[in-house]
């Protein structure tokens, strides 16, 4: 869709089920997005819709009976699917940073604020520590990630295996024929396993071989320059000693020395407050220096998600994603964290996925929207599009129940409740709940339709055959109210 840029971040195809009491529900069904460097990307949906499991997906915090059916997250060349934990944990908050929506259960209230912040930094404090993981980690990852791809594939096949299982003996009684499939499934299993162990494995001694080399250069490389700092900072020493100095300006000239010595092989704890107080500047918390000495229950919500922001920009994140940052606070308060948001998201240069049920929300700050109903995205395109020409009546639905000043139409509810997506529906998931559905809407699945190079929606109302069908007057009314007010 975006032939001129690379994206940072490339989800594809990506299916997500999770096992169940009652069987096997289909969350994210087939869901493929792209995220350009300095955009904001908003998906948009009612709860249950696979929004929240897709953005936990990209973090690799998935619950522990989540199956993850197919499909690819590419980031910077890597399948986020596919990684080690190891791995993971150098892109988790690292790279792709996090906000969740309710601040008060993502901070500890009984550790103060300043505490909470610089628990990141200190934990990587040890500067030569991390020279030698960045000198491995090119050889470590490949290794990793290789012995990673292994257990996933079968791990994921032992779930399929098992879902596969469970759903024939949920019938009731098992029949022979049965018992015979359950036997085969079974043995094929340990032919997968075998099979795909050994291919892996002769492939992951072959990267051990290159990373014991590697280490041992790496640690060779560490020595040499906790030498070459050690000796500059004996240097340094025996040049203060040398200038003569009285008692106090020695004492001084050399605690000097000794703190930009401890700052080349590590993050001291006064280095860490220095940061975090400049980041709490940063999103907006006066009176940093005493706020840092405070907890969190001595903060308004507004400013406890303030800080949870601030811990996600601790590790100078290049994705920022918000899963509905603004839904524990009023809407006063809504808007200043959204401006903020909007603001460190330029200053910074981030690329952001904002997750919310309320397209209002993200009317002033997305550059793309992706719409998503019952695991899958229904339209997708930019602000202007989705605003201004949706195409898919979920989308018309949801712009007709937000409220509105200038409209003087009625808000509409929309009728009845999201499908259970143990038990899909087989055509368009919408219909039941749609004034605009056809018989085909109830008998086969909507491919998308282009309305553009960058709008899409997956709807029977765009293919040629189907009836020509105004939006509801609500949402006419509200584009056209908004178009004439831009002209003005």
């Amino acid at each position: 869709m975006e032939a001129t840029r690379q994206p940072v971040l490339s989800v594809n195809n990506l299916e997500i089920n999770f096992k169940t009491d009652n069987g096997i529900l289909k969350a994210v069904r087939n869901v493929s997005f792209e995220l350009y460097e300095g955009e904001t990307l908003c998906i948009v949906g009612e709860s249950g819709s696979g929004k929240s499991v897709t953005s936990k997906t990209i973090m690799g915090i998935l619950a522990n009976n989540a199956i993850i059916q197919g499909g690819n997250i590419m980031y910077r060349g890597e399948n986020l699917l596919e990684v080690s934990e190891d791995e993971f944990y150098k892109i988790r908050g690292h790279k792709i940073g996090m906000i969740f929506q309710d601040p008060l259960s993502s901070l500890n209230p009984i550790v103060k604020i300043g505490k909470q912040i610089t628990e990141a930094m200190l934990l990587n404090s040890d500067k030569l520590k991390l020279m030698y993981n960045d000198l491995i980690s090119d050889d470590l990852i490949r290794y990793k990630n290789t012995l990673a791809k292994m257990n996933i594939s079968i791990n994921n096949e032992r779930k399929r295996v098992a879902a596969a299982i469970a759903e024939i003996k949920a019938k009731g009684t098992v029949s022979a024929d049965d018992k015979a499939k359950i036997a085969k499934m079974k043995n094929d299993l340990k032919t997968f396993e075998k099979e795909t162990r050994a291919t892996f494995e002769k492939q992951a001694d072959e990267y051990k071989a290159k990373l014991d080399k590697t280490q041992k250069e790496a640690k060779q490389k560490v020595k040499e320059y906790k030498a070459k700092v050690d000796a500059e900072y004996a240097e340094t020493k025996a040049a203060i000693h040398a200038k003569g100095l009285d008692r106090d300006a020695l004492k001084q000239e050399l605690e000097k020395a000794e703190i930009d010595y401890q700052n080349k092989i590590k993050i001291t704890k006064a280095e860490a407050k220095r940061r975090a107080i400049e980041i709490m500047k940063e999103v907006g918390i006066p009176d940093p220096e005493k706020r840092y000495e405070q907890y969190p229950f001595e903060f308004s919500g507004g400013m406890r998600q303030r800080i949870v922001i601030a811990i996600a920009l601790t590790a100078s994140p290049e994705i920022l994603i918000c899963d509905e940052p603004t839904t524990a606070l009023d809407v006063t308060i809504q808007a200043q964290i959204l401006e903020l948001i909007n603001r460190i998201k330029k200053e910074r240069k981030l690329s952001c996925i904002f997750i919310t049920h309320d397209l209002g929300v993200v009317a002033n700050m997305a550059d793309r929207v992706a719409v998503m109903y019952a695991g899958k995205i229904v339209e997708y395109g930019t602000s202007d599009e989705i605003f201004y020409d949706p195409r898919h009546p979920y989308t018309w639905a949801l712009l007709s129940s937000i409220p509105d000043v200038d409209s003087k139409e009625k808000l509409e509810a929309i009728p009845g409740t999201p499908p259970n997506m143990i038990y899909p529906p087989k055509g368009d998931a919408f219909a039941d709940r749609s004034r605009y559905a056809m018989n085909i809407d109830y008998r086969e699945e909507p491919p998308f339709f282009k309305v553009s190079d960058t709008h899409y929606a997956a709807t029977w109302l765009l293919s040629e055959k189907a009836p020509k069908v105004e939006m509801p007057k609500i949402v006419s009314e509200r584009i056209r109210i908004s178009l004439e007010g831009g002209k003005q």
